[in-house]
């Protein structure tokens, strides 16, 4: 049965003007700094890093650099429940400080799926296309299914995805539906699929807002989802499955 959905958590009160000062003055501009300065290196690296291995262990200096700047420490459970293998890992998506938080705190390689709108963008565009990152194309359903071939084909090679199966960030800080492309891809390589669950990114950057509000951030990690002997035709049960694992999740402890 799905989750129960109570009413959406108040949208958080306009910021006070210190807040707002600091973000504008301070968090903003470091930000957008650190995150040159660590693209740029990527980018260098990029050129004998065929593996992404260096490339990737920017990323997390990058993100680590960032909630420090932003008084964000996270705490992560379930760490001692991540497969020894390649999955799939499906997360909530609350904020645009999401991506730093899972760079940040999955201990491992990953790659993730990210729209292909994203690839046209200067800089941001060729540090992904660099760093081996999966362009998800849905102008078209076989254009679709030609993106999800190729995160299978990272799985089978032993490489883990990581993507935000909502499609967007959510707009009122409760988990959207899943679209079903995180369980098709598990089930293709038969590899898990573990259920990941952000607290806390919602309240520190909303959607449509521009200033940081510092908070502790929670990443919890589900039981992985076995797909061995499932199908495609399975892949709708397996979907509901992690949407109502990281609903329940994220409704426990966003209340406490």
């Amino acid at each position: 049965m799905p989750a129960s959905r109570p009413d959406p958590p108040p949208y958080p009160p306009r910021p006070g003007l210190a807040l707002r000062l600091l973000t504008y003055l301070v968090f903003d501009p470091l930000i957008a700094l650190f995150t040159t300065l660590f693209g740029c290196a990527s980018l260098v690296t990029s050129l004998w890093d065929r593996s992404g291995r260096q490339q990737h262990a920017i990323a997390r200096a990058w993100a680590r650099t960032l909630l420090r700047l932003t008084f964000s420490p996270v705490t992560v459970l379930g760490a001692d429940r991540l497969p020894t293998g390649p999955a799939v890992f499906a997360s909530n998506h609350l904020s645009y400080m999401d991506t730093p938080v899972l760079f940040a705190h999955l201990p491992f390689q990953f790659r993730i799926l990210a729209k292909q709108s994203l690839w046209k963008i200067p800089f941001i565009g060729w540090h992904l296309h660099r760093s081996g990152q999966v362009p998800v194309d849905q102008s078209t359903a076989r254009s679709s299914v030609g993106s999800l071939g190729l995160a299978v084909a990272a799985l089978k090679d032993g490489m883990p995805i990581v993507l935000f199966p909502e499609g967007g960030r959510a707009a009122t800080g409760q988990t959207g539906p899943f679209l079903s492309g995180a369980a098709v891809m598990a089930i293709k390589a038969q590899v898990p699929l573990v259920p990941v669950t952000l607290v806390g990114t919602w309240e520190l950057l909303p959607i449509h807002t521009y200033t940081l509000r510092p908070r502790p951030l929670l990443l919890l990690l589900g039981d992985p989802l076995p797909t061995a002997g499932l199908t495609t035709r399975d892949a709708d049960t397996l979907t509901q499955q992690a949407f109502s694992i990281i609903t329940r999740t994220y409704l426990d402890h966003s209340a406490s």
